[in-house]
């Protein structure tokens, strides 16, 4: 079953470095953030191919380069900032 998860723990995991963590939240998780968040752990762990699978049904573009601390804030603003 797929369910909406605390995505603020998600970050907090990816924040400190908790891949494994983060990723037993957002496999539970299908909305777009859940996804991005999602693509954001396979970035961390290296796996690109499924990092892109992820962004993908989030709907947002693979970055390029060692971007995932950039990505890990760019959700947490958008959880903060109220817009999603």
């Amino acid at each position: 079953m797929m369910e909406k998860v605390p995505l603020g723990k998600v970050v907090g995991y990816l924040e400190t470095g908790e891949w494994k963590a983060a990723h037993l939240l957002v496999q539970k998780d299908a909305t777009s953030l859940g996804c991005w968040a999602h693509g954001i752990v396979h970035l961390i762990e290296g796996d690109l191919a499924n990092a892109k699978y992820w962004y993908r049904r989030a709907h947002r573009a693979l970055p390029h380069g060692n971007t995932a601390n950039a990505e890990i804030a760019a959700l947490k603003a958008t959880l903060t900032d109220g817009t999603h």
